[in-house]
This record gives C-alpha cells, sequence and structure tokens, in this order.
C-alpha cells in the first residue's frame, strides 16, 4: 500500500520559516510529478508549488521568492522550505506525487493526510 506521510508543520509567528517533509512509503517502480497544495478554511485547495522528475519547478504568484520546494529521489521525499510566512499562508498543507505501482501501470496521483500550518501576525 502506497502512502505518503508529512511532517514539519505548526505554529510560528509572521516572518519565521518552517519546512515540510512528505515521504513516500510504500512498494512502487516511480515517481513522477510532486507537489504542494494548501487549504485555507472556507477556501478551494490550492497548488502551492510543483516539482518534476528532472527538478523543474513551477510556483503559485503568492509564494514566489519566499518558498522552495526540492526533492531528493533516492529518499523518495519531497520537501517544502518556507520562509519569510505571512498570516495569508495558514491552511493546511497537503502533498501529492504521481506514482507507479508496477511497470505495467500508469502514474496515478496520492496525497498525504495534510498538516497544518498556522502563521501568527
Amino acid at each position: 500500500q502506497v502512502q505518503l506521510v508529512e511532517s514539519g508543520g505548526g505554529l510560528v509567528q509572521a516572518g519565521r520559516s518552517l519546512r515540510l517533509s512528505c515521504a513516500v512509503s510504500g512498494s512502487i517502480v516511480s515517481i513522477n510529478e510532486m507537489g504542494w497544495y494548501r487549504q485555507a478554511p472556507g477556501k478551494q485547495r490550492e497548488l502551492v508549488a510543483v516539482i518534476t522528475n528532472d527538478g523543474s519547478t513551477n510556483y503559485a504568484d503568492s509564494v514566489k521568492g519566499r518558498f522552495t520546494i526540492s526533492r531528493d529521489n533516492a529518499k523518495r521525499t519531497e520537501y517544502l522550505q518556507m520562509n519569510n510566512l505571512k498570516p495569508d499562508d495558514t491552511a493546511v498543507y497537503y502533498c501529492n506525487a504521481q506514482i507507479r505501482r508496477a511497470v505495467w501501470n500508469g502514474y496515478n496521483t496520492y496525497w498525504g493526510q495534510g498538516t497544518q500550518v498556522t502563521v501568527s501576525s
């Protein structure tokens, strides 16, 4: 069974930093694109950042210059370094990954359980 396990959320003051991690467990063949999304209370889930398996990245305009997405393919883990956090960044953060479980399968998208990030002013 494939699982994405997140860690690193918490409560911080505005201007501080947090680093989120998301590790893939289970039997898999390969991982394609990985990403981070967030959902604030009363709002729809939105894209924060994505990274391809060759390291290309894309960010939401609201986090450009403050957040950095990265991945360690050997550890099957992705990260989200969040600097200069703002109260508007408060949300539940979800990781996802496109994963192939067998060579005869295509890629399916899996999601983490979510981790709360709260930024106080």
